[in-house]
């Protein structure tokens, strides 16, 4: 599997999230509790598959191949996408402080919940369709077979040194757990 095919595939475990989030958002705006574990196990899903896993492969290595190959980062594509990046932290940093109300049943929290999640959603579904339509494209034509190979090497350190081994398992049974709970 070519390295961008492999974040392409963890695209589709951030999309289910953002539908997971979508429902969650939905019966807090309605005033219908949602269990602040879950709230909790979402957040977490996003900082650690999505950030500190995903991101990290990209910020750390994918980008850094695609600028020697002549993509340029400022006012390019990869540039755009760090941005989108930064701004999806600030979302996430949003829902994460709404929790500790949400518990103690404050409407406003949750109302601050549902716009960091929905900011967060809507965000990243533009985001992904770009980086897999126009930016993963544009790196399998420029990155030589060295490149790719460097980039699988550099993708599964990732995977075992910053995120942790069996995290990226335990996120997709989250996931489905989560799915059956809001989404069935």
């Amino acid at each position: 599997m070519k390295p961008t095919e492999e974040l392409s595939h963890e695209h589709q475990a951030i999309l289910k999230m953002i539908q997971i989030l979508g429902v969650m958002s939905d019966r807090l705006d309605a005033g219908t509790a949602v269990d602040p574990a879950d709230l909790e196990s979402s957040v977490d899903f996003i900082r650690v598959f999505a950030d500190r896993c995903h991101h990290a492969k990209e910020e750390g290595h994918l980008f850094p191949e695609m600028e020697k190959a002549g993509v340029p980062r400022e006012r390019g594509p990869i540039g755009v996408m760090l941005a989108d990046h930064v701004e999806g932290r600030k979302h996430v940093a949003a829902m994460a402080g709404a929790i500790p109300g949400i518990r103690k049943g404050d409407r406003a929290a949750a109302a601050a919940f549902v716009a960091g999640a929905r900011g967060y959603g809507q965000l990243l579904t533009g985001h992904i369709f770009k980086e897999d339509q126009i930016l993963y494209p544009m790196a399998d034509a420029r990155l030589t077979p060295e490149q790719q190979s460097r980039l699988e090497s550099c993708f599964a350190d990732v995977e075992k040194n910053i995120v942790g081994e069996g995290k990226h398992e335990g996120f997709h049974r989250l996931l489905e757990r989560l799915e059956e709970t809001y989404l069935a």
